[in-house]
C-alpha cells in the first residue's frame, strides 16, 4: 500500500514562491529530488541552507561533532513563547546541565516503572472510544487526548480528567494550530531588540499554557516540601540536582522542561499513534495480522508482554518512518566546513530532515510504500542504521524515546484488540507541517467493536 504524501513542487520556483509555499506547510514546498539528492543547497539573501541527507553527513551533524552543530537560534524563534529556555532549545553549557538533571529519570527501569500510567491511560482511550462505536471519529483529537493522558499521569500522577491538566491540553490544541514551526525569524536575520512577530493566538495560548503549569509545578513542590509527593517524573526531576554544580531546577527552569516535556511525549506521541491506526484502517490485510497477534492479551499485561508484540511494533515502526512526527531539525554550524566538496560558511543552516531520510530513494527499498515486514528482513538493517532517527540521534537523542515506543506499541495493542477501524470522509488525509507532521484536514475513520471471535 502507498499511503498519502504531500504533493511536491517543481524544481525551480522564485525566492519569493518558495517562502510562500514555505510559510504555509515545508512538506509540500520540497521538489521531488530531495528524495533522492544526498545534499541540497538553499540560498536567500539573508542566509544560506544545507539540507543532509547523505548518512556521513547526518552522523557528522548529530554524533560525532554536536557542539559544533549547536540547535540554530531560526527555530528558537518560534517556538520560546512556550519553550522558554527548555532543554530542547538551548545549547551548549545550559543544555549540557539540563540533561544531567533530566536524564537521570529516564535511566535504568524507569520505562516500566511509567508502565502501569501507560496501560492505564491506553485502557482508558480504549474505553472511551469504544463508548462512539459505529460513528466516524476524528482520530488525531482521540489520539492526542490519550497521549495527553500519558504524560499528565507519568509527569504528575494525575489523569487528564483533572481540572488543570484537562485546560493545558484544551489550550494546547488550540496552540498547535495557530503556531507555525517557523516564523519571520527563520528568514531574516533579526536584531535582538527587533520586535518577533509571533501571531496573537499563539503568544496568548502559550502564556496561558505556562500558567496552569507553574500551578503544577507549585502545587509539586509543596508536596515535595511536606513530603507527600509522588515518585513520578515530576517528583524525580524536581528533587535531582546537577551532579557538576549542585544545582536543581527552580520553578522557572521546570515550567520550561515540563511545557517541552508535554509537546515532546504528547504531540510527537499522538501524530505517531494517529498515523499508525489510519495506516492500519487503510491495509486491512494488516489490521488483522495485528488483531491476531494480540489476541488473547489481557487489559492487566505486563511490561514485558510488549516484547512479544513484534508485527505490532513493526507497524508502529513503519508510522514513525513514514509520517516522523518531528520532519526537519535544524542546527548551525560554527566553523567554516567542507560538505560534499563544497565549502559550507560559518553560520549556515544546516538541516537533517527524517521526513526526507526516512523516505530516501538511495537509503530504503520502495520508500513510500507501508511494509511492516521490511523491518524483519535482512536487508533492511542498514537502511535503519542509515536512515531511520524519528527521536533524533546521538546526544541530544528525545530522553523518553523509550516511554514513546512503548506507549505506541501499547495503544496499538489494546485498540485493535477491541476495535475495528476503517477509513472514513471519502478522502485521504494530506500530511502537513505544524508542531509535527499532522493531517491538514484531521484522520476521520470508521470505528466498530469486534466481535467475541476477534477478541
Amino acid at each position: 500500500m502507498i499511503p498519502p504524501k504531500p504533493r511536491t513542487r517543481p524544481d525551480r520556483v522564485s525566492l519569493l514562491q518558495y517562502l510562500r509555499l514555505f510559510r504555509r506547510d515545508i512538506l509540500s514546498a520540497q521538489p521531488a529530488r530531495l528524495y533522492r539528492a544526498w545534499m541540497a543547497e538553499f540560498r536567500t539573501p539573508f542566509f544560506r541552507s544545507y539540507l543532509c541527507n547523505d548518512p556521513a553527513l547526518v552522523g557528522l551533524v548529530l554524533k560525532a561533532r554536536p557542539d559544533d552543530f549547536p540547535k540554530s537560534n531560526r527555530v528558537r524563534e518560534g517556538l520560546s513563547p512556550l519553550l522558554g529556555q527548555s532543554v530542547f532549545l538551548t545549547n551548549g553549557e545550559a543544555w549540557q546541565r539540563q540533561r544531567r538533571i533530566i536524564d537521570p529519570a529516564f535511566e535504568g527501569g524507569k520505562v516500566k516503572e511509567a508502565f502501569p500510567a501507560m496501560r492505564a491511560a491506553a485502557l482508558s482511550a480504549r474505553d472511551r472510544i469504544a463508548r462512539q462505536a459505529g460513528k466516524a471519529l476524528e482520530i488525531e483529537s482521540e489520539a492526542s487526548h490519550g497521549a495527553a493522558d500519558v504524560i499528565f499521569r507519568i509527569l504528575f500522577s494525575i489523569p487528564i480528567e483533572n481540572e488543570i491538566a484537562a485546560r493545558v491540553f484544551s489550550q494546547f490544541r488550540n496552540h498547535q494550530r495557530s503556531q507555525p514551526l517557523l516564523n519571520l525569524a527563520a528568514f531574516v536575520p533579526l536584531p535582538g531588540w527587533f520586535p518577533r512577530f509571533h501571531r496573537r493566538a499563539a503568544r496568548r495560548t502559550a502564556m496561558e499554557i505556562r500558567t496552569l503549569i507553574a500551578r503544577l509545578v507549585d502545587e509539586r513542590m509543596k508536596d515535595i516540601h511536606a513530603g507527600t509527593a509522588p515518585a513520578d517524573l515530576a517528583t524525580k526531576i524536581m528533587t535531582t540536582v546537577d551532579p557538576a554544580t549542585g544545582t536543581g531546577f527552580d520553578a522557572d527552569e521546570m515550567i520550561d522542561q515540563v511545557a517541552i516535556f508535554f509537546l515532546a511525549g504528547h504531540e510527537t506521541s499522538a501524530s505517531a499513534l494517529a498515523w499508525a491506526l489510519y495506516l492500519l484502517a487503510a491495509d486491512q490485510e494488516a489490521q488483522e495480522k495485528v488483531a491476531r497477534e494480540v489476541n488473547g492479551i489481557k487489559d492487566n499485561l505486563e511490561f514485558s508482554d510488549i516484547s512479544r508484540l513484534e508485527f505490532t511494533r513493526n507497524v508502529f515502526r513503519e508510522a514513525l518512518r513514514l509520517y516522523p512526527p518531528v520532519p526537519m531539525m535544524v542546527r548551525e554550524n560554527r566553523h567554516p566546513e567542507t560538505f560534499r566538496a563544497r565549502d559550507v560558511r560559518r553560520g549556515s543552516q544546516i538541516v537533517v530532515s527524517p521526513w526526507h531520510i526516512h523516505r530516501h530513494e538511495r537509503i530504503w527499498d520502495n520508500p513510500d510504500a507501508f511494509d511492516p515486514d521490511r523491518w524483519r528482513a535482512p536487508e533492511a538493517r542498514q537502511s535503519v542504521r542509515q536512515g531511520f532517527l524519528p527521536f533524533s540521534a546521538g546526544p541530544r537523542v528525545c530522553p523518553g524515546a523509550g516511554i514513546a515506543m512503548i506507549e505506541g506499541v501499547l495503544f496499538l495493542a489494546l485498540l485493535v484488540r477491541d476495535l475495528r477501524f476503517s477509513p472514513a470522509g471519502g478522502q485521504d488525509p494530506v500530511p502537513v507541517a505544524h508542531l509535527t507532521v499532522r493531517a491538514k484536514d484531521g484522520i476521520m475513520l470508521a470505528v466498530h467493536r469486534r466481535g467475541e471471535g476477534g477478541r
